[in-house]
């Protein structure tokens, strides 16, 4: 062992001539909340398939739960936990049923307490005999959830498991996260959402296969270098469509009664600011960046260099 749970170095993966995966290094520490984020296509995915086992590696080396990536996926499969995005279990299955197919899969002692126990943590005994396709979507990812940790997993790899379940089903879903990272499972989560970004003691950032920034997400903040100012007044929208197209200005958007526009030359998004008449009542102020900023400011970055 390493030290570390995850301990990859220059992971690469190609689809024909596409490379998804190029040269990815990563390490996480026990207990620790990894957040992985990236546009659509750049290799969150293929990289949780890779350290999971299902993807073999074109290249690079490592380890996971101290064991070889590329000589021991069996072993690493057996002691972690794979949510996919789309639920994988039967619809026709309750959920007991579904619970206890999984426990006799993983060849559990005890299977009846085994189910019993994770239906009691993940608050599924209302449900124990309700058919598992007719869930909505907040408590069919519990399920998963429940089902993905039944066999007490060391590692819990988590792919955009919240996409697409209403806000309050989600902050549920991070709180079980947390209870379960509190226990001391290790877990790496690919999300869109800002809001569970932050909720991570890390963030990983990927663009076209390599990451570009990690750390405590006020260190991601603070080292993207973004300026951001904040307008309030009449004619937002108008406003933000003419900073679109201002030379300094990397991003404009309207957020209920205020405008946003950041950059990282603070000089050109002044000048690009003090550009409109005195007739244009928008009063500016200059704020701290969100974690939002920060990611359209490192996927416009990188749009720009391919």
């Amino acid at each position: 062992m390493t030290g570390f749970v995850i301990d990859v170095h220059d992971l690469r993966k190609s689809f024909g001539p596409h490379v998804v995966v190029d040269h990815l290094n990563l390490q996480m520490a026990a207990g620790e909340i990894c957040g992985f984020l990236g546009a659509n296509g750049s290799g969150k995915t293929t990289t949780i398939r890779m350290l999971c086992g299902l993807l073999v590696p074109d290249g690079g080396n490592g380890t996971c739960l101290g064991f070889d990536l590329l000589h021991e996926p069996q072993r690493i499969r057996r002691e972690i936990g794979y949510m996919t995005q789309r639920f994988s279990f039967y619809d026709d299955l309750t959920v007991k049923e579904t619970l206890d197919f999984v426990a006799a899969v993983y060849q559990l002692e005890n299977r009846d307490q085994a189910v019993a126990d994770i239906m009691t943590q993940m608050e599924l005994h209302g449900f124990t005999d309700r058919l598992a396709g007719q869930l909505s979507g907040g408590w069919k990812q519990r399920l998963a959830l429940a089902a993905c940790v039944l066999h007490q997993p060391k590692l819990l790899l988590l792919d955009e498991p919240t996409a697409g379940v209403d806000a309050a089903a989600r902050r549920e879903f991070w709180d079980l996260i947390h209870d379960l990272a509190s226990e001391g499972l290790t877990v790496l989560v690919s999300t869109h959402y800002m809001d569970e970004a932050e909720r991570c003691k890390r963030i990983v950032y990927l663009s076209n296969g390599h990451i570009i920034t990690q750390g405590a997400p006020d260190d991601v903040r603070r080292s993207a270098h973004l300026i951001v100012f904040e307008g309030r007044g009449t004619g937002l929208d108008a406003a933000a469509h003419r900073l679109r197209h201002s030379a300094g200005v990397e991003a404009a958007a309207v957020f209920g009664g205020t405008l946003r526009a950041a950059g990282t030359d603070r000089a050109a998004l002044q000048q690009a600011i003090a550009s409109f008449d005195q007739a244009e009542t928008l009063s500016w102020y200059e704020v701290e960046p969100r974690l939002e900023d920060v990611f359209i400011h490192l996927l416009t970055t990188a749009k720009a260099e391919t």
